[in-house]
């Protein structure tokens, strides 16, 4: 009994002992962030690096998710098969289903073959970005996202668990050598049973702590290198992105240069299936809401051509209307005078018999400028000269303001408050005194620059209205003296009139214009408007000898004002 008894040495000691180094191990372990498994073999570069890894295989993960959403081909597929599930190519085979059932010298025909053409163009283009897309951006962002990222992130795992695992045998291996001591204390002598197999045991775990330990160093020397590996590839990760954004740029100017390439032989086709004058054939967008300067440029005028559209036909039939200017016009009329301002003004004669729709068509004009007529840069001065009470020292800031007005500004509003001051003329009939004709047109005509509103701002914006009808009122009852001269109001010579008349007895308190003679009508143009002017209406005033009106687009000499330094000379411009 007592030999059997030696062969089971009691081991429930080691069993609590195993337990104790489990418990002790237990407190190396920590979370699966910056743990300190890794973190004692890293230093503070690479622990920043570690926590990068993650978010990076996220990112990678979500964008390629969402951009292999965005593409409209069958991915993986070749260009041919690609370009079929395409939307445009369907758009583009049902354009050349319904260009067969078209006269093919038709200009509908002729532009439905041209798109047909530039969609299936279109559609290769697009197979061929959503291709480039695949290859260069999303198969990398899949391998990182799937491959390379994980791979270092699986390294991590190993070592955190080989650590682990050495800081459990590490501490069963002192528990161990602990034991052995105090067996040799209680009397087991070198030689006994309890401390040979104690010995043993704690030659075992050294083993096994060597080995272990050589393992987690290898483990550690792979992590180090994956970490030192995604810090080198980091900018081809960015790369990654950037090359996406030049794949789509790419992609938009060839779309862009095949569309403007198409547009351009389209246009030509269209103009010499229906030739007209280039001014003509503006866009709607060119007329209104663009810069004065602009549309004066693009259409080779002096006046802008709603400004002397309206006014010739307000000429023509409302200088006798009551409330112009001041009663509104139908929209659905109002809307369709200014396209046809934009794309046919030969087209015009049918507005004469509604004047409040043309006086409508002027007032947007002016108010759709992008900049007013009088320019926010001599906004203040507008001001100033208003805040001026007596008479004769605010004429003579407006006229030192008028002076610095841009050649085009000069030019148009000139023309302008030569007109308002002509319909002003008409009060006794049409109701519209200088004060009247300034409540309703200034704002359109002077507005400050915009800004952040503020109470004062607000608070100021009465004092501002007054203050445009004051200047506004000043320019039309003096337009003779700051604008001398007379006006051709005919200035493009694409409007047919008949020849100037005597004016009506209530101008002759103004500065004596032309005798009463018969004069050539105004120049006229195969393409213009011919519009039934009457009698008493001129349109292009003659000379005092009574001779031919004036050169169309001339201006006189503005008013001589003391030298000083100016933005723009006038000095040499004539109207």
């Amino acid at each position: 009994m007592r030999e059997k008894w030696t062969e089971q040495p009691p081991d429930r000691p080691q069993d609590d002992e195993e337990a104790a180094a489990l418990h002790a191990a237990a407190g190396h372990t920590g979370s699966l962030g910056r743990t300190p498994e890794t973190a004692e073999f890293l230093g503070e570069d690479l622990q920043q690096v570690e926590q990068r890894l993650k978010p990076a295989k996220r990112a990678a993960h979500n964008v390629h998710k969402r951009l292999q959403a965005c593409l409209q081909g069958q991915s993986g597929a070749d260009m041919d098969k690609r370009v079929k599930k395409l939307p445009l190519m369907a758009l583009s085979t049902t354009m050349a289903e319904s260009f067969k059932e078209l006269d093919p010298d038709s200009s509908m025909g002729k532009a439905l073959e041209m798109s047909c053409a530039i969609q299936n163009q279109l559609a290769r283009i697009l197979a061929e970005f959503e291709m480039t897309l695949e290859k260069d951006v999303l198969q990398p962002l899949s391998r990182l996202s799937e491959e390379e990222l994980p791979a270092i992130l699986k390294h991590k795992k190993s070592l955190q668990k080989l650590v682990s695992d050495w800081n459990t045998l590490k501490s069963r291996l002192s528990q161990a050598a602990k034991n052995s001591g105090s067996s040799q204390g209680l009397g087991g002598g070198p030689g006994s049973y309890s401390h040979t197999t104690t010995a043993n045991k704690v030659e075992t775990l050294k083993e096994e702590e060597e080995e272990l330990k050589r393992k987690v160093e290898q483990c550690k020397d792979e992590y180090l290198a994956d970490l030192y590996h995604f810090t080198t590839k980091e900018d081809t990760y960015a790369n990654y992105f950037i090359h996406l954004m030049e794949i789509q740029a790419d992609y938009h100017r060839k779309s862009l240069s095949s569309l403007d390439m198409a547009l351009a032989e389209l246009r030509e086709n269209h103009s010499q299936a229906d030739p007209s004058p280039s001014m003509t054939a503006a866009p709607f967008s060119r007329v209104y809401r663009v810069s004065l300067g602009t549309h004066l440029q693009e259409l080779g005028r002096d006046i802008a051509l709603p400004i002397e559209a309206c006014v010739v036909m307000l000429l023509s039939e409302g200088m006798k209307e009551e409330g112009l200017f001041r009663l509104a016009a139908g929209a659905s009329m109002l809307k369709r005078l200014k396209q046809t301002m934009a794309l046919d003004p030969r087209s015009l004669q049918e507005f004469c018999s509604d004047p409040h729709a043309v006086a409508g068509a002027l007032k947007s004009y002016l108010r759709e400028l992008p900049e007013p007529l009088t320019t926010f840069d001599l906004y203040d001065d507008w001001m100033r000269a208003a805040s001026l009470k007596e008479p004769g020292a605010r004429l003579e800031a407006l006229q030192e303001v008028c002076s610095h007005l841009p050649r085009e500004n000069f030019s148009n509003f000139r023309y302008l408050m030569k007109f308002l001051a002509r319909l002003a003329e008409e009060q006794e009939v049409n109701r519209m005194t200088p004060s009247n004709i300034a409540i309703v047109l200034g704002p359109n005509l002077l507005w400050p620059p915009e800004k952040e509103q503020d109470p004062a701002q607000l608070d100021a914006a009465s004092v501002w209205s007054i203050q445009v009808v004051g200047v506004v009122e000043a320019l039309i009852q003096n337009a003779d003296t700051l604008f001398p001269g007379d006006t051709n109001f005919n200035v493009s010579g694409l409007f047919s009139v008949p020849a100037p008349q005597d004016k009506p007895a209530r101008r002759q308190s103004r500065p004596s214009l032309a005798s009463p003679s018969p004069a050539s009508p105004g120049p006229a143009s195969s393409s213009g408007v011919s519009l039934s002017m009457p009698a008493d209406v001129d349109l292009g005033a003659a000379t005092e000898e009574g001779g031919a009106p004036e050169a169309v687009g001339r201006a006189p000499t503005p008013p001589v004002i003391p030298p000083q330094p100016r933005p723009r000379s006038l000095a040499s411009e004539t109207d």
